[in-house]
């Protein structure tokens, strides 16, 4: 599943490919009022349509429930928006693969997770189906109530393209909605993905009661083993460092606002992962991305002890009371 991660990214099918996406041919501004069409009605993608509509911008809509065809969802707009779960969107990209896109038609990808076949994020599956295309991440701590709310929040467009970045950046922004750009998607996206796995371990916390010190530290150590992962790929350490990354990660592991965290403080009660997931009725990507993490890990020998006591958890493998045991147990080493 994952041995081609350390190929570069010229090759077809990589996942977290060293080095950065070659830049696109230069992307024309647009007019200041978009046609755009968001892919996933969940609390998400529903939030991004509030943000854009906000912002006078025409609004689709479409999810496998919708009335109206894919085809019919992408006719004529300027911007394809994705907030469908990772496990959708290798299918959504293979269906729009049959269809014409209209020439510079701008992709966003705001989901957060890894593809459980290829371990690719989902920016590469759009690049790669759909290279004339630039892609742009967003990515922030955003969670979807506060958004629809009106509460101020920010965010960060990264692409390997300038020009997509500020358009995305112009899309979004607005006085409740700041918008920052950056030219590392890969770091970008890790950052959203990988803090879930933490969330998860935040709500354990939490849900054990370990106190104010003890969650302090997990965000910190996390913090860690997020940098490593994505400077093992090629991301860079600052990007970690902000919005997508460590704001992103004090966002989601907060409370329940956060659907992972209450994964976690679920099994801390000593429910198990099948009667937690019941009870959420909606998609945590943690889980799924803690185990295909796993296989990255191992694949590639890094030390993700945090990771791989979620993992060990999730899988009924320990307790979370013997999971931070072991944490704490660990080998004394440097900071």
């Amino acid at each position: 599943m994952v041995s081609n991660l350390t190929q570069v990214q010229s090759t077809p099918k990589t996942s977290f490919s060293k080095g950065a996406i070659a830049p696109l041919n230069p992307f024309p501004s647009r007019t200041s009022t978009a046609t755009a069409t968001v892919l996933g009605a969940g609390a998400w993608g529903s939030a991004l349509a509030t943000l854009l509509r906000r912002n006078g911008h025409d609004v689709r809509v479409w999810s496998r429930r919708s009335n109206e065809t894919l085809e019919e969802a992408i006719a004529g707009v300027d911007v394809i928006v994705s907030a469908i779960p990772m496990k959708g969107v290798s299918a959504t990209v293979e269906a729009l693969q049959e269809f014409t896109l209209p020439a510079n038609m701008l992709v966003v990808t705001a989901t957060k997770g890894l593809d459980p076949n290829t371990a690719e994020t989902p920016s590469q599956i759009w690049q790669q189906a759909f290279p004339e295309h630039p892609v742009v991440v967003l990515s922030g701590p955003n969670l979807s109530k506060e958004i629809q709310q009106g509460l101020p929040a920010a965010s960060v467009a990264a692409s390997t393209s300038p020009q997509a970045a500020e358009e995305v950046q112009k899309l979004f922004s607005s006085d409740a909605f700041r918008v920052y750009t950056n030219d590392d998607p890969l770091g970008t996206e890790l950052g959203g993905t990988l803090k879930n796995v933490i969330a998860i371990a935040a709500g354990i916390c939490d849900g054990l009661e370990l106190g104010t010190n003890a969650k302090a530290a997990l965000i910190s150590r996390a913090l860690a083993e997020m940098v490593r992962v994505g400077l093992h790929f090629g991301a860079k350490a600052e990007t970690f460092c902000g919005l997508s990354g460590l704001g992103d990660l004090l966002a989601t592991c907060d409370g329940p606002l956060s659907r992972n965290y209450r994964v976690g403080q679920g099994l801390a009660t000593g429910k198990s992962l099948t009667q937690v997931l019941e009870d959420l009725k909606s998609t945590a990507e943690g889980v799924n991305t803690t185990q295909v993490l796993m296989g990255i890990a191992q694949e590639n020998q890094l030390d993700l002890p945090i990771a791989r006591c979620v993992y060990s958890v999730i899988r009924g493998k320990v307790s979370p009371q013997r999971a931070v045991e072991g944490l704490m147990g660990r080998e004394l080493t440097a900071e």
